[in-house]
């Protein structure tokens, strides 16, 4: 990632309300109450030809005994040896504050390009009153209104001027790997374990991460987009405003991604959420993977991995084709297994059959197990290729296709499974009368 645009300041600045506007899509919560933000939040923006990665970050705060504000100011201080430039936010409605001098001394020893902006300048009094902040000695004031984009095209000008060149779009065709599950199951703690440094706060306080937070990550020569999501809870156990855009949030990265990483706690097992979002990931085609988290607080034997797979498949029902991986991320074990199956299982869900070999290989074994007859009537399957998709999509043309009943399909599914390796991805299988 060359060019890098980090946005800080102090809390309820109006910070996330620029990434969203910057990256054109509503990716960062935001809420009236200061410290919405917590992690380092990563999007992607173009302006003139030129893209660039903007990290929105927690408000910064000193002098404060809360635990998290403490882990916010060491994701700013990241978020800043990251960046190429600086967007410094203040605010116009309540003018300069202590904070706000404080926090210009942390920028000037950063040694980055800073651009001092002031928000919620959306009549002329408050542009007029922006020039306060010339106070902190930062330079140029840039006067804005984040919410209604006033102002940003000349930030921007400026922003942009500081990059060496143009960054190529870094998203296109890299796969996306979204890390779900319920909350306090460690979902954070996986990606930080991976990435060996702290990428997002974790605490044992449930609920802790509340953005979706993306990371570039590379392994074994595969370069892929890890997604930490919040915590995904029942409807009725939502409270807050703040988690119900987490959860939301949550749900758009599945939505997004290639294949959903399922974390489970070892302890509590496969439960009724755990289901909702395997099911809900298989309808949107998705590949999926359980990843049986806490597994070194479980006592066990010989039998006990096997025993514990059996019951979760019993469970899992007719998907059952979900890989099972048991890990510890604690103790770093097979955490890079874990991503090994699911780039592999990412791998399956583009993996292309020749039709000659389709038919070589299926066409025997209906010949062997035909559909059973309907009314009288033989069904016969005559041909079989692959369609595009983003999964594994086939078609099976026969005489009459309206009687292949579900259980048949799911014959079908399975010699396709065996046959041809389609670990951790859904198959869809389509008759078409020939």
């Amino acid at each position: 990632m060359a060019n890098i645009v980090a946005i800080v300041g102090r809390p309820n600045v109006g910070k996330s309300t620029l990434f969203n506007r910057l990256v054109e899509r509503r990716k960062a919560i935001m809420d009236d109450e200061s410290g919405v933000t917590r992690d380092r939040h990563y999007g992607y923006a173009e302006w003139t030809g030129k893209h660039f990665t903007v990290v929105d970050t927690g408000g910064y705060v000193t002098g404060s005994e809360d635990k998290f504000e403490s882990e916010i100011r060491k994701q700013v201080e990241i978020a800043l040896e990251e960046c190429t430039a600086a967007i410094f936010m203040v605010d116009t409605h309540s003018g300069l504050t202590d904070l706000d001098k404080d926090f210009a001394n942390v920028l000037r020893a950063s040694k980055k390009p800073v651009f001092l902006v002031a928000n919620k300048a959306d009549t002329t009094e408050r542009i007029h009153e922006s020039v306060e902040f010339y106070e902190l000695g930062m330079g140029e004031v840039y006067p804005v209104s984040a919410a209604t984009g006033s102002g940003t095209g000349e930030l921007l000008d400026k922003v942009v001027a500081e990059f060496d060149e143009g960054e190529e779009d870094p998203d296109g065709g890299i796969p996306r790997l979204a890390i779900l599950g319920r909350p306090n199951v460690g979902k954070s703690s996986f990606l930080n374990a991976l990435l060996g440094k702290e990428r997002t706060i974790v605490t044992d306080e449930a609920g802790t991460t509340r953005d979706a937070v993306n990371t570039r990550y590379k392994l074994y020569g595969n370069d892929f987009i890890l997604t930490d999501t919040a915590g995904i809870r029942k409807k009725s156990k939502v409270k807050e405003d703040i988690e119900f855009y987490s959860v939301l949030r949550s749900l758009q990265a599945l939505q997004d991604s290639d294949v959903c990483i399922i974390l489970l706690d070892a302890e509590r097992g496969l439960e009724a959420q755990d289901m909702n979002i395997i099911s809900l990931a298989n309808k949107y085609n998705k590949g999926i993977m359980i990843m049986v988290n806490k597994w070194d607080l479980i006592e066990k034997d010989s039998k006990t991995a096997d025993a514990y797979k059996k019951a979760l498949m019993d469970k899992l029902g007719l998907l059952d084709y979900i890989p099972i991986i048991f890990t510890s991320v604690i103790r770093k074990q097979r955490i890079f297994q874990a991503i090994e199956l699911a780039i592999q299982i990412n791998e399956n869900r583009s993996k292309k059959i020749a039709t000659s070999q389709l038919n070589d290989v299926m066409l025997p074994e209906i010949e062997r197990n035909p559909p059973p007859a309907i009314k009288g009537k033989y069904i016969k399957i005559k041909y079989i290729t692959q369609l595009p998709g983003s999964v594994p999509t086939f078609a099976f043309f026969c005489n009459l296709p309206q009687y292949i009943k579900a259980p048949y399909e799911r014959f079908l599914q399975n010699k396709m499974r065996k046959h041809f390796d389609f670990t951790g991805v859904p198959i869809r299988l389509y008759f078409r009368k020939k």
